[in-house]
């Protein structure tokens, strides 16, 4: 679905002419739409023990590290390969990357659960500490993106009511984790999700009036999250389980709301290809915006192929932290393994690169960034495979 979004973001432009710019807008709103949701659903997902927290630091440790390592191989890439040296000294073009390349950190959580779930591995040493570890980088991703918007905003008293904002719903997500009894089923989640890109809308556009020289937003990502940590699991569910748990309300672990999730996440993922629409809508997009990344020329094709495998094997060789990790638990076959697990990459990162866009970050950095999103989610299955082959007992 992201290859035939971005397929269709280069012909966009073209079809719709003057009304191009109105149907970017929608698309865009659409995207964070179900960026909401995911995220929700992300938040739905997290557990922890509260009574065991200091049993958590080293789990996040490696997380932090395993999120860190392919955002800096990334990043350096896109610097010192993909711009000109004149651009190597610049700042703006150092924040925009550091905030573009962030879309290689976060594991795709949910992709990842689903795929162990289905080769049998729900059982293992690997899927619980998987379990974890995506999780915490995605919130390690999600809590990133605050400083990394202040590089590209430059410190304003409105970033700093937003951090205020934000450090009171980390407290929210944290005293009332799981036990706020609202509505779980899709249709009030993608209500939630809504809900939440209105009041992100609104308090944009109320900064712009009070300071228009300073683009304030409050991303959907870590709001919805924090919904989602807040929702009450029905007594008995597990979120991981294929089985409904009767009796009750049905909510993110049923059957029926997978299949729902899943739908929405595959009309997300060619939501956030066609927001590629002004990526590729030529020089009038480019000479409108004032961003290094953006007013950088689109190689030729065969160049940029060469850039997205290679961002693809330093985005998941940057993964490989935990296998150094846990010795005194597992052995190197499952912690290759683990590591391995975690290449999978999906909604978090394409989020990142619909904020990175919302903040005029463009030219060959994003096509790149989106094809190597594309090509990892296509190697899930053989990535799933390969964990697969290292669990298995040597004969």
């Amino acid at each position: 679905m992201l290859i035939i979004g971005l397929v269709g973001a280069q012909i966009l432009p073209r079809l719709t002419g003057s009304y191009f710019a109105i149907l970017d807008q929608i698309i865009g709103l659409l995207t964070l739409a179900g960026l909401g949701f995911i995220m929700i659903h992300v938040g739905y997902e997290f557990e922890i023990d509260k009574s065991a927290i200091k049993s958590y630091g080293w789990d996040y440790v490696v997380a932090m590290t395993a999120a860190a390592f392919p955002w800096l191989f990334v990043t350096l890439y896109f610097v010192f390969v993909m711009l000109p040296t004149t651009a190597w000294q610049s700042w703006q073009a150092w924040t925009e990357l550091l905030l573009a390349g962030r879309f290689a950190a976060p594991t795709s959580a949910g992709v990842l659960f689903s795929m162990l779930a289905a080769a049998g591995l729900s059982g293992t040493w690997l899927f619980r500490k998987a379990r974890v570890l995506a999780i915490f980088d995605d919130l390690d991703t999600i809590l990133l993106m605050i400083p990394l918007k202040m590089l590209i905003v430059g410190l304003a008293w409105q970033l700093g009511v937003i951090v205020l904002i934000m450090v009171v719903m980390l407290w929210l997500a944290w005293k009332y984790l799981h036990s706020w009894s609202i509505p779980i089923s899709w249709p009030w989640v993608l209500g939630y999700s809504v809900a939440i890109v209105v009041a992100s809308e609104l308090i944009y556009v109320g900064a712009n009036v009070i300071d228009d020289e300073v683009p304030v937003h409050l991303e959907v990502l870590l709001p919805a999250f924090v919904l989602g940590c807040m929702m009450r699991r029905p007594p008995g569910a597990d979120v991981h389980s294929d089985d409904s748990v009767p009796g009750h309300q049905e909510g993110p672990e049923s059957a029926n709301e997978q299949r729902v999730s899943t739908i929405i996440s595959g009309a997300f993922m060619l939501l956030v290809g066609l927001s590629m629409s002004s990526v590729f809508a030529g020089a009038a997009a480019t000479a409108a915006t004032t961003t290094v990344t953006a007013q950088q020329p689109q190689p030729e094709w065969s160049v940029t192929l060469w850039h997205v495998i290679a961002v693809t094997i330093l985005s998941n060789l940057g993964k490989m932290f935990p296998a150094l990790c846990y010795r005194n638990v597992a052995s190197l076959r499952e912690r290759l393994a683990l590591a391995i697990g975690m290449w999978p990459r999906g909604e978090v990162g394409a989020g990142v690169l619909v904020v990175s866009i919302s903040y005029g970050i463009g030219g060959p950095v994003v096509t790149v960034a989106a094809l190597s999103l594309a090509l990892n989610l296509a190697l899930t299955g053989g990535i799933i495979w390969i964990v697969g082959k290292l669990l298995e007992k040597p004969r």
